[in-house]
């Protein structure tokens, strides 16, 4: 029957299925969250160590499996067709993004306002040897619907940085509690999502499995624990936020233009070639 089901999700995914699928995972995304930061104070979990709406992709991801089982399966592990583009960056490419962007906002308010608003870890109200990995089991919990289940599945569809910034414009659309905030604040946000999800796109595309969502979910880990540690953003000021989202796309900037000078000598090489070197 797995078979059968599979057959008929795939006719389905050509018609036009795949949209009706990330509207679904969209509006499941959402309402997880809501109802996850709802009982979050009676957990007694600070939200410092981990926010619970971050685990909301993930329970989306958990009802896509239940209705298509084998094709989530395959999602997951990162069967979203060959890459068309040259190899997949590390790890330790993709968390240096991460520093990098941090050390650009930390610039940037530098130089805006003379000093650095950095906080202490052990000035934390928690100790930062629990936050750390809290963080990262929540930004995992975020990852593994955004960039192991919707990426993929788009990325089949669109291609890489197109798919990249249609998750990155729900990712953001998904934390509606920052357009409660002033306009350009929302804007900043918006466009570090946007960012961030090209860097990840870019880094991640012929990645599956297991070092898929490790990667993306430490990349994910690092950027909130420098957000914490050196920026007010949550406080609802616009500057740190508007620094953290051209920081992002900075970066962005960068991975787009290495992505395309690592594409061009494998395209003067011919087909020939680049299959040679890709043995």
């Amino acid at each position: 029957m797995d078979g059968v089901h599979a057959d008929i999700g795939g006719r389905a995914e050509r018609r036009g299925g795949v949209w009706g699928t990330v509207v679904v995972f969209t509006a499941l995304a959402f309402v997880a969250a809501g109802a996850l930061g709802a009982v979050q104070p009676a957990t007694g979990i600070p939200e410092e160590v981990v926010q619970l709406t971050q685990f909301g992709p993930a329970l989306a991801v958990g009802a896509a499996a239940l209705c298509r089982r084998r094709r989530t399966r395959e999602l997951l592990r990162g069967a979203a067709g060959p890459v068309s583009g040259p190899r997949p960056l590390g790890g330790a490419v993709l968390f240096g993004a991460a520093g990098l962007i941090v050390a650009l906002c930390v610039a940037g308010y530098h130089v805006v306002r003379g000093e650095v608003a950095f906080t202490p870890p052990e000035s934390l109200r928690h100790p930062f040897a629990l936050i750390v990995p809290a963080q990262l089991v929540g930004a995992c919990g975020e990852e593994v619907g955004w960039r192991c289940f919707l990426q993929p599945l788009l990325r089949g569809r669109l291609g890489t940085i197109a798919a990249s910034v249609t998750v990155g414009l729900l990712w953001g659309a998904w934390h509606v509690q920052v357009f409660a905030q002033a306009p350009l604040y929302a804007a900043g946000f918006l466009v570090a999502t946007v960012a961030m999800s090209v860097v990840l796109g870019i880094a991640l595309d012929g990645v599956g499995g297991w070092r898929r969502l490790l990667y993306a979910g430490g990349f994910h880990a690092l950027v909130n624990l420098g957000l914490l540690l050196f920026l007010d953003e949550e406080s609802g000021a616009v500057l740190p936020m508007l620094c953290f989202g051209l920081s992002c796309l900075a970066v962005a900037g960068l991975a787009v233009a290495l992505r395309g000078g690592r594409r061009a000598p494998e395209q003067a090489m011919g087909p020939a070639a680049t299959n040679l070197h890709r043995t």
